[in-house]
């Protein structure tokens, strides 16, 4: 079983940064990937940035060049660096971790924290 922490949400002005984290507790297997989702008001949850296990990184369009996500292997964590923050980025950001023991597949969600883009 894993359990997942977030942190770094809030209010920030447009063009400002925030900095999530999500610390995993628990056995995550070799294969994995961990990443961001998020979820704005009357939309669905949607892939935000995700860094699959040998290091490949994933981003949505419309965070390219502006967000960065890497994890801390030490400290079995995953992070977003999120950089010339918008309105239209203001969400609920939820932390992912899919891990695999083939055939199995495990899933896991943290409790989401907001993120609040407005001057």
């Amino acid at each position: 079983q894993v359990q997942l922490v977030e942190s770094g949400g809030g209010l920030v002005q447009p063009g400002g940064s925030l900095r999530l984290s999500c610390a995993a507790s628990g056995s995550i297997f070799s294969r994995y990937i961990m990443g961001w989702y998020r979820q704005a008001p009357g939309k669905q949850r949607a892939l935000v940035a995700a860094i699959i296990s040998g290091g490949a990184t994933n981003y949505a369009d419309s965070v390219k060049g502006r967000f960065t996500v890497s994890r801390d292997n030490g400290k079995n964590t995953v992070n977003l660096q999120m950089n010339s923050l918008k309105p239209e980025d203001a969400a609920v950001y939820y932390c992912n971790v899919v891990t695999f023991d083939p055939p199995r597949r495990y899933d896991y969600w943290g409790q989401g924290t907001q993120v609040t883009v407005s001057s």
